[in-house]
């Protein structure tokens, strides 16, 4: 039974790497037929689908920054390292003396073990997004004002697949990939030894999309909670998909956790409008229609609101790969607000109402990290762009922010954004989890 067992072992590591050469040589038939600008603004254009057995797969092969090498910024700007020699930081957060929380996070890797998945996980690590999960949070401190961190230390750590936090009084709450808990709090503190308090459980069991990102409502009695798909589309059915795709509202008060919003298929960051105060959120659509579709996007989120997942994409273009079909539910999907690429993989937002440090042509909008793709030739993402806003809502094109995480030839990433905030003095830092820095971005000099 051992070498049965060792053989069996082996049998599906050879499908698994025969599979991914087959993957790789089919996917460079397909390619984009539009520009990614194409696919971004608030209407993009949506071809149709390309009818695909297995996914484009482009990756870039990770590199890291050497020496002073550094994101390239947009004429106006300057960016320097805040801090350096982090281990995959995902996730940002500003406590209310200006010390800076890092997510230093990766996947639990409890997915379901097909072989589809397998490939996908070999794909991943690939790209540097296969390492084990450091589960910590970093606490950093510019304890001078220069623009860098001079105190790097761990406040909490023996976390799961943190991701999102968020402070409240005095407590700190963080989002696990299978729950919320939270932790006191003071001014100041540098590290936490009191245990977690779990405050309610979160989807979890196997985790295709395992970041959970939490944001509190500015009265303090809500978490706003995003939970991703547990597929692409509903391939596994919907069961395993109870709970997910979706914005969760957390009352504080009775832990009661209900449901703001669904049809999100990998909502991540969320922030409050300052003009509106309404909640706009980051989302990544689904994949294996193509290289142009289908286009992440952002959008104000409606409470009771769907937005089609699994069943549609931007309003009421069906899915025909979902079954049974749902078309009353289609009917009701919401168009999202403003899209921002296919593929992209943007996951960062932060509005800029209090980044005094950009250029005033900056400070009325919102930024977005864009991790960059894997499965679209030629890649899209791999920038921080900046989307202006008008009444509280977009009006233009994305800018760029940050650029240069992708080398000319596109083989290889530096880096790859993932989380932005805005920090007290004003300027933007951007969590870089491939380069394992955090990024400062403010007016060039």
């Amino acid at each position: 039974m051992k070498h049965r067992g060792i053989w069996l072992g082996v049998g599906v590591l050879v499908v698994c790497i025969g599979a991914v050469g087959g993957v790789v040589q089919y996917s460079r038939i397909e390619r984009a037929r539009l520009g990614v600008a194409q696919g971004m603004g608030p209407d993009p254009v949506l071809p149709a689908p390309a009818g695909r057995v297995l996914p484009t797969v482009n990756i870039a092969h990770p590199v890291g920054w050497k020496d002073a090498e550094h994101p390239t910024p947009a004429a106006g700007l300057a960016v320097t390292a805040f801090a350096t020699h982090l281990d995959h930081p995902r996730w940002l957060y500003t406590l209310p003396n200006g010390d800076v929380l890092v997510a230093q996070s990766n996947s639990p890797d409890t997915d379901i073990q097909t072989v589809k998945n397998r490939i996908a996980s070999l794909v991943m690590g690939a790209v540097g997004a296969g390492s084990p999960s450091p589960d910590k949070i970093i606490l950093l401190r510019d304890e001078h004002g220069t623009g860098h961190a001079t105190l790097q230390t761990v406040l909490l750590d023996h976390l799961h697949s943190p991701f999102g936090m968020a402070l409240v009084g005095n407590e700190l709450f963080v989002a696990n990939a299978n729950a919320i808990v939270k932790f006191p709090y003071h001014a100041g503190d540098t590290h936490i030894t009191a245990p977690p308090v779990k405050v309610v459980d979160l989807p979890a069991g196997y985790n295709h999309h395992w970041t959970k990102n939490i944001l509190a409502s500015p009265d303090g009695r809500f978490l706003y909670v995003t939970v991703g798909s547990n597929s692409n589309v509903a391939e596994h059915g919907i069961a395993v998909e109870e709970g997910r795709a979706r914005i969760d509202r957390l009352d504080l008060q009775t832990a009661t956790l209900e449901p703001y919003a669904t049809g999100l298929r990998n909502p991540n960051g969320m922030g409050w409008e300052p003009q509106t105060g309404a909640l706009w959120v980051a989302v990544n659509e689904r994949d294996e229609i193509g290289s142009d579709l289908v286009p992440d996007y952002m959008t104000a989120v409606r409470q009771g609101g769907f937005y089609g997942w699994p069943y549609s994409y931007y309003g009421q273009h069906m899915d025909v790969r979902v079954q049974p079909p749902r078309p009353d539910l289609v009917a009701t999907a919401l168009v999202p607000d403003y899209a921002l690429g296919p593929h992209t993989a943007s996951l960062g937002l932060a509005f800029t109402a209090t980044a005094r440090l950009l250029p005033q042509s900056m400070q009325h909008g919102v930024v977005v990290g864009q991790h960059g793709s894997w499965n679209r030739r030629p890649k899209s993402g791999y920038k921080v762009i900046y989307i202006p806003f008008v009444e509280g809502k977009p009006a233009g094109m994305p800018q760029d922010v940050l650029t240069g995480f992708l080398s000319p030839d596109q083989e290889h990433a530096h880096g790859r954004p993932v989380g932005v905030v805005i920090d007290q003095s004003g300027a933007l830092l951007v969590a870089d989890d491939v380069g394992n820095t955090i990024w400062r971005v403010s007016g060039a000099q």
